[in-house]
């Protein structure tokens, strides 16, 4: 019989990249996708080491795993990513039911357990060059994501991706065009570029080879196919005026830009070591304002960090409702091991932080409503995804703004739509189909 797997998937979009990818292999060595971990033969955890909530989840997770393996011996249970890569052999010592455990730089050799005759445990952890090829199994066929650098070079002093997925390494140019190529070639109509950093892209390349990621941006809007393009994450460092421009001079780069704040203080940012101030970002959202009015501008906070003070609270408070985001991804700080801010003796108590989120996620709804009520009235293009999540009888689907868009009407998955919105919340909009734009899966 064919052996089945199941992946589950914690953090960001470059872990649910690395799940696509784990999933292509094991697709291609015969396996196939359970629907629940009690009926696979291999059970995977893609792990994050992010935040504190994605490592207490994961590890309730593996307790069901624990279980599983001893109902079955012979099921394999996997722990891979960044949670994997910073404890290393210690998951061994602390899940001793886990066979295989490996980093994000590592996926391939999972491939090289599963055809091995060992029947140790075995831990991959070494960094290594991109394994670029391996084949991705899509959660939807028209979308698809685009990994063009692994690591990161900064020193936030609260992040652990530097420890867990090493130094910034660009990919080459040309291998990322053909990738993107090959995956309009399948039906992919939005390709989304992944990267710790995506606008540093390129600066570690050779000279014969070196591109700016604007000029990524260009090669790949010229492809044909690819109808809308987007990124995460850039960093406000390096958010300059070319890649701003893009936004405005190619038809299939999307108008949503997610601009990491963390703080709206200088002084917390400072201790983050994230290398710009709060005039430097203002200064950056402003230009993005002026060149693209109705840019999608969304964002993430730490609430708590250490050392934050009420009025340093207060001036994130100020930026938020200066910026006004169209949303946002909040966070209560959580210390990680190995991590400068771990180490800080200023913690800001937890009953602290619980109420200053509540603040601040009041506010960021609050203007992110005010935001959404422009499209009311509008017409806007929307990418069809599949059912809405809170009435199966309608369509959900995803503006070039970034908004979640349900409405009534007869599209499939895979095509671009006109929607009449009538209404709007922070979180989405509502209306109704329009006309088709054209061509369906």
């Amino acid at each position: 019989m064919m052996k089945r797997f199941h992946v589950t998937t914690f953090g960001c979009q470059m872990n649910e990249h690395d799940s696509e990818r784990m999933k292509g292999m094991l697709t291609s060595l015969g396996y196939e996708e359970a629907d629940q971990r009690d009926q696979a033969d291999l059970i995977l955890f893609n792990t994050c080491s992010i935040r504190e909530n994605a490592d207490n989840r994961f590890i309730s997770y593996l307790g069901e795993a624990k279980r599983l393996k001893s109902e079955d011996p012979a099921r394999v249970v996997g722990v891979g990513g960044c949670w994997a890569q910073s404890v290393k052999e210690d998951v061994f010592r602390r899940f001793p039911f886990v066979d295989v455990a490996f980093g994000p730089g590592q996926i391939h050799r999972l491939a090289e357990f599963l055809n091995s005759d060992s029947l140790t445990a075995q831990g991959y952890f070494e960094f290594e060059e991109f394994a670029g090829d391996l084949p991705a199994h899509r959660a939807r066929p028209f979308q698809g994501w685009l990994q063009i650098s692994q690591g990161c070079n900064c020193v936030c002093s609260y992040c652990i991706v530097p420890s867990t997925r090493g130094r910034e390494q660009s990919r080459d140019p040309l291998a990322l065009i053909e990738e993107v190529e090959r995956l309009a070639a399948d039906g992919v109509r939005e390709v989304t570029l992944l990267g710790q950093n995506v606008n540093s892209y390129g600066r570690d390349l050779p000279a014969d080879t070196r591109i700016r990621f604007s000029d990524l941006l260009r090669r790949v809007d010229g492809l044909e196919g690819i109808e809308r393009i987007r990124y995460t994450s850039p960093h406000p460092k390096d958010m300059r005026e070319d890649v701003i421009d893009a936004h405005v001079e190619l038809p299939a780069l999307c108008e949503h830009i997610h601009l990491p704040l963390q703080s709206g203080s200088s002084p917390i940012l400072k201790k983050m070591r994230r290398t710009y101030n709060r005039e430097r970002y203002l200064d950056r959202v402003a230009m993005i304002r002026g060149r693209i009015p109705d840019c999608g501008l969304t964002t993430d906070i730490i609430v708590g960090f250490p050392g934050e003070t009420d009025e340093d609270f207060n001036q994130t408070l100020e930026v938020v409702d200066q910026v006004g985001y169209d949303g946002a991804f909040t966070f209560g700080y959580s210390p990680r091991r190995g991590t400068l801010a771990a180490e800080m003796d200023d913690q800001v108590p937890h009953p602290v932080r619980k109420e200053r989120m509540a603040a601040l996620v009041e506010l960021v709804q609050e203007r992110a409503k005010q935001r959404a009520q422009r499209f009311i009235g509008r017409s806007i293009e929307v990418l069809v995804e599949g059912p809405s999540r809170s009435d199966p009888s309608r369509i959900r689907g995803r503006s070039r703004h970034n908004k979640a868009v349900n409405f009534d009407g007869t599209a499939e998955p895979g095509q671009l739509v006109e929607v009449e919105i009538e209404t709007a919340t922070s979180q989405s909009l509502s209306g109704s189909e329009r006309l088709l734009s054209g061509i369906g899966v």
